[in-house]
């Protein structure tokens, strides 16, 4: 088989988490940051922190974070700074506290903060001087028929890693980690002035959330981390562990569909539904419509399933490809510094096998095993050929410090399954209580209508109390 590209707008979708805490100052300490109206909203205002390319040389190369801040407007209230993450790695947080929708309590209680992390977007950004068909082809291995389609990608993502490897940035290329990213959040807990900071992070952002609270486990206050990757970031099983989350998934929006067999005529039964997906599949493979590859298609239902709110574009991305209608890729975008960024941060942090056989054995394993998409979830990535100059070994994240880290997760999330969340909380031990939700998609918090989730998070970053011990949220009535 020949790999087809992936339309931007595939791509796109693809890529976009009670203590026994000393109280935190009730106002702003002194900080040494100048605000002004920040040009990405309205809403914020945005600032820049310099900080050290390399902590062991703390007055040595210097590079630039752009941070923006959604101020509280209740002094009386105001707790302190709440960080944020949106996931990634690779995401862009800058405009993240607008677009969070936090309860009118939380942003009482908090300055919440929204950061580029190093190397991404505002930020002293990265490049690996992707082409346009390498951004096209993106973060996910495309679906592999078998050994000799992961020999063919395995060419093609060698020349990406080399050509991370010789970019004009590529002095930044040992720096880019997790670790240091999450020294950057405590730079600008001082640049802010503050004792201490309390986060919020979702998908990767957990394990940066993990790992500044383990690096600095007194410097942090309420740690709220939801959708989590688990304790060893994201690597080759994370990666792998993908089609299992998918596999759970995917029945939600077989019933929801199937419930609307009237209006999209794609099975009466979630069984048909399922059918239907696979029929899809082959005839796009046989018959690729305008605009959508077989491969689009695959992706497309994988993105869309993250969020309950997008079955109905989901629906019709599958009418579209059962019609054989030109499907709307949206404009270009340029996606060079989102991918450039997520291979210099998981390449360098997680465990990758530098085997071509390992990806062809794991790929045929996974094709059986999850049929929707293991064949491209196990699928073989620049991480293999990644130049290995590594400067310090990967944070064990570890039970040392307070009480005071909420692990939050939903029970069928397609894209970190609930496995990851149960050995989070298992490596963080008397530090974390884990809180889950009868619910599927990717990002538990706000997300969904169960209550009792969205409650427990919030009290938890207003008051400070948790659960006594683990939850399990049960689907609302109705629900």
């Amino acid at each position: 088989m020949t790999y087809r590209r992936l339309t931007t707008a595939a791509l796109a979708v693809l890529t976009t988490a009670a203590t026994l805490v000393a109280p935190a100052a009730a106002s702003a300490g002194h900080s040494t940051l100048s605000w002004q109206p920040c040009e990405a909203n309205a809403q914020l205002e945005c600032s820049t922190v310099d900080v050290p390319l390399d902590y062991r040389k703390s007055y040595g190369r210097s590079i630039e974070l752009a941070i923006s801040r959604l101020a509280s407007k209740n002094p009386e209230k105001r707790r302190g700074i709440l960080l944020t993450n949106p996931g990634g790695p690779g995401g862009a947080g800058l405009t993240f506290p607008a677009t969070l929708k936090l309860p009118q309590s939380v942003l009482d209680t908090y300055d919440v903060i929204g950061v580029d992390p190093r190397g991404v977007g505002r930020s002293t950004p990265v490049t690996c001087d992707l082409t346009k068909e390498q951004q096209l082809e993106g973060l996910a291995a495309p679906w592999a028929d078998g050994p000799a389609d992961v020999a063919e990608r395995a060419v093609e993502v060698k020349k990406i890693a080399d050509q991370c490897r010789t970019s004009e940035t590529a002095w930044m290329l040992p720096h880019v980690t997790t670790a240091n990213t999450a020294r950057d959040l405590d730079r600008i807990r001082q640049a802010l002035g503050e004792k201490k900071l309390s986060f919020l992070g979702f998908s990767y952002g957990t394990y940066l959330g993990s790992v500044y609270t383990t690096l600095f486990p007194y410097r942090s206050d309420r740690i709220v981390v939801d959708s989590n990757l688990g304790p060893e970031g994201y690597g080759f099983r994370e990666a792998r562990l993908t089609g299992q989350g998918i596999e759970k998934r995917f029945p939600d929006f077989a019933k929801w569909l199937a419930a609307r067999q009237d209006e999209w005529a794609m099975g009466a039964t979630p069984k048909q539904v399922r059918a239907k997906y696979f029929q899809l599949v082959e005839k796009l493979g046989e018959h690729p419509v305008p605009g959508l590859s077989q491969q689009d298609f695959r992706l497309l239902t994988v993105s869309f399933l993250r969020k309950d709110r997008d079955f109905a574009a989901l629906a019709a991305v599958w009418r579209t490809a059962d019609r054989g209608d030109p499907f709307d890729a949206g404009p270009a975008v340029d996606l060079d510094n989102l991918i450039s960024s997520h291979f210099h941060v998981a390449c360098a942090d997680g465990y990758w096998p530098k085997s071509v056989a390992a990806y062809q054995r794991a790929v045929e394993t996974d094709r059986k095993r999850y049929p929707i998409m293991g064949a491209s979830t196990a699928g073989i990535r620049p991480c293999a050929f990644w130049p290995a100059h590594l400067i310090e070994p990967r944070v064990e994240i570890g039970d040392r410090g307070p009480s005071n880290v909420l692990v939050v997760h939903n029970q069928r999330d397609p894209n970190t399954p609930l496995s990851l969340a149960k050995e989070l909380r298992a490596a963080f031990g008397h530090r974390a209580v884990l809180v889950t939700a009868d619910q599927g998609g990717h990002g538990a918090y706000l997300t969904g209508t169960n209550t009792c989730l969205n409650d427990t998070v919030t009290t938890y970053l207003t008051t400070g109390q948790r659960p006594q011990r683990d939850l399990d949220c049960p689907r609302p009535l109705g629900g």
